[in-house]
């Protein structure tokens, strides 16, 4: 019978180890939700999986240049997850069925799994199925970690210098997650709000842009006092994305514009006012 358990608190990674394909991390556990399951060889007290950066796969081509680790928001299908824990050769990976994202895929390729930038290292066209692996630095930052088999999963292919932009520009860096706080209809449009940290909030502005499980939304309002921002899914987006599947109280992914992380750092750097220097 399996052990299941969920992980909440993950140790610092430590050094890679001599050998270059390997990489060696320790899970500390403390049981909480009951979603990943792992063989009754492992303690759930301390963990130590092994896994590979590449996987060889019969069905593997060559790789073309593309542009990697962009996305637009713009879900492409809602993939389901098959299994999510540690693997039969020890790794820590999840396996997801999906159609479009398969359609030209390579060992590799970068896929946003509700908005997290994660490798292909797997894949079978027949099955309908790909695998990705999941860092430690990945389970902290996000909320795959609540994920099991038959939960949804948005499913966006990186872009390529020829698909057109219909988002905005998301890098799959997930900053943090949020907490659904409430969620009404008015029509046949939903709203949402989000209570995330003080830290991301700064970063999010009225009529700006932020992904949230990796869709691209516009912020409506931001309520700062709550900690809070909301925004608004018609009835078309409803339909394509599982943000709307969600309850209140659970977790989303959520990656804030880039350009405001810029715009901070140069104001910091003292950016301004050597302009202001030159001029004078």
């Amino acid at each position: 019978m399996a052990i299941t358990f969920s992980l909440n608190s993950l140790s610092k990674i430590p050094k890679p180890s001599s050998n270059p394909k390997i990489k060696i991390f320790n899970l500390l556990t403390t049981p909480s939700k009951p979603f990943l399951k792992f063989p009754p060889i492992f303690k759930p007290n301390s963990l130590s999986l092994f896994t590979s950066i590449t996987k060889s796969h019969p069905n593997a081509k060559p790789r073309t240049s593309t542009i990697r680790f962009l996305f637009t928001g713009i879900v492409e299908e809602m993939g389901e997850v098959k299994h999510v824990g540690v693997s039969d050769d020890g790794g820590f990976d999840m396996k997801i069925r999906a159609k479009t994202v398969l359609q030209d895929v390579h060992i590799g390729d970068s896929i946003a799994v509700n908005g997290t930038c994660l490798t292909v290292t797997e894949f079978d066209t027949q099955l309908e199925d790909f695998t990705v692996g999941l860092s430690p630095e990945t389970l902290r930052k996000t909320s795959l970690i609540e994920l099991q088999p038959g939960s949804l999963v948005n499913l966006e292919r990186a872009l390529q210098p020829t698909t057109r932009m219909g988002g905005h520009f998301v890098q799959g860096h997930v900053d943090g997650t949020g907490e659904i706080v409430e969620m009404k209809p008015e029509g046949d449009s939903l709203w949402i709000k989000v209570k995330t940290a003080k830290s991301l909030l700064k970063y999010v502005v009225p009529k700006g842009f932020i992904a949230v499980d990796g869709t691209s939304l516009t912020v409506v309002d931001v309520f700062g006092e709550e900690d809070c921002f909301n925004f608004m899914l018609v009835e078309y987006t409803q339909q394509k994305v599982v943000i709307p599947l969600k309850k209140v109280g659970q977790k989303v992914n959520l990656e804030v514009d880039i350009l405001g992380k810029y715009v901070e750092r140069l104001l910091s750097s003292g950016f301004v006012d050597s302009i202001k220097g030159h001029d004078d």
